[in-house]
């Protein structure tokens, strides 16, 4: 359906947000789920790679690495659980402090699926311009701003 620009200007930004939000995560964890991932293992194992967000390669605990991914957690995510499947896969092992150490298999494994990530954001931005979307992106930083909230670094 096509919209007059006074129709859209006159719509709640929260309520459109939270669609796109929802139909943008759901589309990435369908895409992972065929490949026999969910994002909690891909972020878990993003964070304990030397080669990805891990600063320094070191193992974490589950609940550090809550820590670190707090901000973009759903409530369904169950750390601990996925990290029981990451140790039965060995794609992580767990040290006597509690802590998890990706192994050579599970580094492959994330790079495997980070690989996929260019395909599927060409999907997701199909028909979108480059500069539609950074233009998106700016009003809805400008939203941010214009409500007292930080805009992060990228």
């Amino acid at each position: 359906m096509q919209y007059t620009d006074a129709q859209l200007a006159s719509q709640p930004a929260p309520y459109w947000t939270k669609l796109a939000y929802e139909a943008t995560i759901g589309f990435v964890r369908r895409k992972q789920a065929e490949v026999g991932f969910t994002q909690p293992r891909f972020w878990m194992l993003r964070f304990l790679s030397a080669n990805d967000v891990s600063e320094d390669g070191q193992g974490r605990t589950v609940e550090e690495l809550r820590s670190a991914m707090v901000s973009f957690l759903r409530p369904e995510d169950d750390l601990a659980a996925e990290a029981e499947v990451l140790l039965a896969s060995g794609w992580v092992t767990r040290d006597g402090d509690g802590r998890l150490w990706i192994t050579e298999a599970g580094d492959a494994a994330r790079a495997d699926l980070k690989a996929r990530a260019p395909e599927w954001s060409a999907e997701m931005h199909a028909g979108i311009s480059e500069a539609e979307y950074a233009t998106t992106l700016r009003v809805l930083m400008r939203l941010m701003r214009n409500t007292g909230a930080a805009v992060p670094a990228i």
